[in-house]
């Protein structure tokens, strides 16, 4: 059995409709993180969806470099994050104004 891309494409739009709302709700650094990394993931379901429904394979490879992407992203703000934990307590996105002292 196998499932139209139709319901790829929704379950798509209902992940990236929920990570962007976590981000613009949310104030936890980690939380936005994670809401972003959900966002990406959503992408890479639609590429792979439209790369299945065409029966071409350059939207898996797109896949590889949003991966790569997404790497990146942790890498860089992982390290900001452990920068705002050795000043405060917690986590929020408001402290970034706090990294310019």
């Amino acid at each position: 059995m196998s499932l139209p891309g139709s319901w790829f494409l929704i379950l798509a739009a209902l992940l990236f409709g929920i990570g962007a709302f976590g981000l613009l709700i949310r104030r936890n650094v980690l939380i936005m993180f994670m809401c972003v990394e959900l966002m990406l993931n959503a992408a890479n379901l639609t590429f792979v969806t439209f790369s299945r429904m065409l029966g071409d394979i350059a939207g898996q490879s797109a896949v590889f470099f949003v991966l790569v992407v997404a790497a990146a992203e942790v890498v860089v703000g992982l390290g900001i994050v452990v920068a705002i934990f050795r000043r405060r307590t917690t986590a929020i996105a408001d402290d970034l104004s706090s990294m310019k002292d």
